[in-house]
C-alpha cells in the first residue's frame, strides 16, 4: 500500500440557484501512487452573500475550516475535539485499507481545489 502525501478538499457547485453560495465540500486522502481515499463527503455551507462577494481565498480558508476540526462544544477543549477528529478520520482510513496515523495525517499538506464552476462563479482574487 502506498504512503499517504496530502490532503485534498475538492469544493463543488451544490444547487442551481446563483444568487446565493451553497458548495459541496469532499475531504481526499491522496497516496503516493496518486490514488485517493474519500474521508469525507458529507460537508458543505451555504451563504446569502452572494458568488461575486467572495472570493477564492474565502472559499479555500471555509473548506478547510468545514472539513475540521470543528469547533468544541461548551467544556471540551478544542485539543480534545482536534484529536478527536484526527482519530476519526485514522478510522476512516484504515477502514477504507490505508494504514496512517492521526499525528501522521494531521501533519499533512491540505490543499483545496475550486471546480471550474466555482471559480466561474467568485470574484477574482486580488
Amino acid at each position: 500500500m502506498s504512503a499517504v502525501t496530502r490532503l485534498v478538499t475538492f469544493v463543488e457547485v451544490d444547487g442551481e440557484r446563483r444568487e446565493t453560495i451553497s458548495v459541496s465540500a469532499r475531504l481526499e486522502l491522496e497516496l503516493t501512487s496518486g490514488a485517493r481515499v474519500v474521508l469525507l463527503n458529507d460537508r458543505g455551507w451555504s451563504g446569502s452573500g452572494g458568488w461575486t462577494s467572495t472570493s477564492a481565498t474565502c472559499v479555500r480558508e471555509t473548506a478547510r475550516a468545514v472539513v475540521g476540526p470543528d469547533e468544541p462544544l461548551d467544556g471540551v477543549s478544542y485539543e480534545h475535539e482536534a484529536a478527536a477528529h484526527w482519530d476519526s478520520l485514522e478510522q476512516i482510513a484504515r477502514d477504507r485499507g490505508v494504514a496512517a496515523d492521526a499525528t501522521e495525517l494531521r501533519r499533512l499538506p491540505h490543499d483545496v481545489v475550486l471546480s471550474a464552476e466555482v471559480l466561474a462563479r467568485i470574484a477574482p482574487d486580488d
